[in-house]
C-alpha cells in the first residue's frame, strides 16, 4: 500500500483574545448605538452616498479571516480600533454642522473612545506597546500616513452605513465573550457570498 501525501497543511486558527469583563459594558452600549445606524446612516443621506476611505479601512469579516490564522487576537483588536478611530473621524467629517446624523456619530464617536479607554487600561502597557508583526504593522502604516501620499488606487469608496455595519460585525468577532449569542457566532463565520 502506497502512501499519498497532498501538499494541504490544515493550520488551526490563532486563539482569539480573551476580552476584559470591564469591556463588555461599553461594548454593548456601542452595541445599542450601532442598532440605529439605518436610521442614521442610510435614510439620513442621499441614495447611494458614499465617502473615500482608505482600502484599509473597509475592515471585514474575511479581514479578520484571513489574519486570524497569522496573529493573535489582541493584535487585531488593536486594528480594530486604529480602523474604527479613522472611519468615525471621516464620517463625522462629512457630516455638516446640523447634518441629522452629526450628534449621533459624535455620540458614537465619543463611546468608542471609552471604549478604547478601558481597552487600555485593561492590558499592560508593555503588551500594548509590543511591535506587530509585519503585516499588520504594514496595514497600520498605511492607516497612518498622510492622505496626500496614498496612492490613488489604495482609495476605495464606501457608504457611511456599510462602514458602520462593517464595524459592528468586527466588533461581535473580535470580542465575542461579551456578545455571546448564536447570532454573533454566524457573524464571525466568514461566508464568501455573504460578504
Amino acid at each position: 500500500m502506497s502512501v499519498v501525501r497532498l501538499g494541504l497543511v490544515l493550520l488551526p486558527p490563532v486563539p482569539m483574545a480573551q476580552t476584559p469583563a470591564s469591556m463588555c459594558t461599553p461594548l454593548k452600549t456601542i452595541k445599542d448605538s450601532l442598532s440605529h445606524r439605518r436610521r442614521y446612516m442610510k435614510h439620513n443621506f442621499p441614495i447611494n452616498y458614499t465617502i473615500r476611505v482608505h482600502s484599509y479601512e473597509v475592515f471585514k469579516l474575511s479581514n479578520i479571516s484571513r489574519m486570524r490564522l497569522q496573529v493573535e487576537g489582541l493584535v487585531l483588536q488593536r486594528l480594530w480600533f486604529q480602523v474604527n478611530q479613522g472611519i468615525l473621524k471621516k464620517i463625522i467629517r462629512v457630516l455638516p454642522e446640523r447634518h441629522p446624523s452629526r450628534s449621533y456619530t459624535a455620540e458614537l464617536e465619543r463611546r468608542f473612545r471609552d471604549v478604547e479607554g478601558v481597552f487600555v487600561q485593561s492590558h499592560p502597557a508593555e503588551v500594548l506597546e509590543q511591535d506587530l508583526p509585519e503585516g499588520i504593522q504594514d496595514t497600520w502604516d498605511h492607516l497612518t500616513e498622510d492622505p496626500d501620499r496614498v496612492p490613488e488606487y489604495r482609495w476605495r469608496y464606501a457608504s457611511p452605513k456599510s462602514l458602520l455595519d462593517n464595524f459592528c460585525h468586527t466588533m461581535h468577532c473580535l470580542f465575542s465573550e461579551c456578545f455571546p449569542s448564536t447570532e454573533v457566532q454566524q457573524d464571525c463565520e466568514y461566508d464568501k457570498g455573504k460578504v
